[in-house]
């Protein structure tokens, strides 16, 4: 296998019009080459500066999940966090886990930050939507938000190899007008869920809002994770 380590945009495109499999980390891929095949040729974008930014509102694809501090929202920080064990996380790449993983943990967090991703196409590196990333599976090269008034995020225990934890991520949004909005994601099993609903009137107004959607259907005991962490979130803005 050919690996290939792109150093501008230019030099990804290339790789990608002649075939490159991205790998992210590889943390993902390996087991599965080392048992089916490698691919002749293989691309990282671990040297290609614009998927390696870290900064407050911006997070680059090819950034390992152990490097993902204080510097952006307690949400994406938290789920980083988690992700499997310190030797996954030094390899694991912020990208894999979004585009690759079935798990995707850090996709919640970029639900309730109303991510913006950036992605290379044939021709140019544009802006999209998480949706459609997932969809199409592109070529991550970047997320981008804004910063939330406040933000959280819960993992709930799981045993190892069983089903996938519970996850739920909130972060409260102001808009143009100065309003506030909650935004809820939550992980249950292998489907990820979001909604934003109004929360300027406090939690109970923002669960009852919630009871109205996809959130409002979950089990129970899901749906008590969530009122928690709504609370939580709304309650500690309020008094701050």
């Amino acid at each position: 296998m050919l690996l290939r380590l792109p150093t501008s945009v230019t030099e990804a495109q290339e790789c990608m019009a002649e075939g490159a499999v991205p790998i992210g980390g590889a943390t993902l891929v390996w087991a599965t080459w080392q048992r089916d095949g490698f691919p002749a040729l293989a691309m990282s974008l671990r040297d290609l500066p614009e998927a390696n930014v870290l900064e407050p509102e911006q997070l680059g694809a090819a950034v390992v999940l152990q490097r993902v501090d204080d510097r952006v929202p307690e949400v994406l920080r938290r789920a980083a966090g988690t992700v499997g064990t310190g030797a996954v996380r030094r390899a694991a790449t912020v990208g894999g886990n979004i585009v690759g993983s079935s798990l995707r943990c850090l996709l919640p967090a970029a639900l309730v930050l109303d991510a913006r991703p950036t992605v290379l196409g044939p021709d140019r590196a544009y802006e999209t939507d998480l949706a459609e990333v997932l969809a199409k599976r592109h070529l991550l090269l970047g997320l981008r938000w804004r910063t939330p008034k406040a933000s959280g995020y819960r993992k709930e225990p799981a045993e190892a190899g069983g089903p996938p934890p519970l996850v739920v991520a909130t972060a409260v949004h102001a808009d143009d007008e100065g309003r506030h909005l909650l935004r809820v994601a939550v992980r249950d099993g292998y489907e990820v869920i979001g909604e934003t609903v109004p929360c300027d009137g406090g939690a109970d107004q923002a669960l009852a809002a919630l009871d109205g959607t996809d959130v409002g259907a979950l089990p129970p005991a899901a749906r008590d994770v969530v009122r928690e962490r709504v609370a939580d979130i709304l309650g500690s803005l309020a008094e701050g």
